[in-house]
């Protein structure tokens, strides 16, 4: 199968800036509560379901994957860049990390006990994303949780392109996605829109939800 070329452009952004991107977010999280928040919150919750493997899609160099270790989780990551997994490796190597696509996550049905895509749909025009949430649905048990990080617009519905600085961007209203979801098959159980921080450009959404 021939890939699409907003994927090879996704790939070869991310490999281009691997080493760069890994040095800025390292620390992320230490100085953002409200992540470690929504993080915290889709942790505790798959871990009261029964507990099983968690993906992290779009893991980049895998600081979300630790913290989610960390947290107890069995991790695993993927992403479309394989610069991305090996910083992700090299820094993580107690963690499992392998190239991939959100589209086509190659794994049997109903394998995962969650998924984390931590700003990883941003890349992906919005009229393929709902494949991408019905292959969550498929790969995810019944009851399993998926948590969704990403950059929002001002408005409260819709999605609008944006210059994202690696490749080209889509923010979404977390209403927007909310719906999205619930025709994936999905129930929501938590949205949020939050006022930027002085290194967001811009408001950033969370919608958290549980596969039928």
């Amino acid at each position: 199968m021939t890939e699409i070329d907003d994927v090879l452009v996704t790939r070869a952004g991310y490999d281009a800036v691997a080493e760069l991107y890994t040095n800025l977010v390292e620390r992320q999280l230490d100085s953002n509560p409200f992540d470690r928040a929504m993080l915290d919150i889709f942790a505790a919750l798959v871990a009261e379901t029964e507990p099983g493997m968690v993906a992290e899609v779009g893991c980049g160099p895998g600081r979300v994957s630790a913290y989610l270790k960390a947290a107890g989780l069995n991790v695993f990551g993927i992403d479309l860049s394989p610069e991305m997994i090996r910083q992700a490796q090299a820094a993580h190597p107690d963690i499992h990390f392998e190239e991939g696509s959100m589209e086509q996550m190659g794994l049997d049905d109903a394998v995962l006990s969650g998924i984390v895509a931590w700003y990883s749909i941003i890349h992906t025009p919005p009229e393929r994303v709902p494949t991408v949430l019905t292959e969550f649905a498929r790969v995810l048990r019944p009851e399993g949780h998926v948590l969704f990080g990403f950059q929002a617009p001002e408005q409260t519905q819709g999605v609008e392109a944006f210059d994202h600085k690696v490749a080209p961007g889509y923010r979404w209203a977390p209403d927007t996605l909310a719906e999205a979801l619930e025709q994936a098959g999905f129930r929501v159980t938590a949205r949020m829109l939050r006022a930027p921080r002085p290194d967001d450009r811009g408001p950033q959404g969370y919608v958290l939800a549980v596969r039928n």
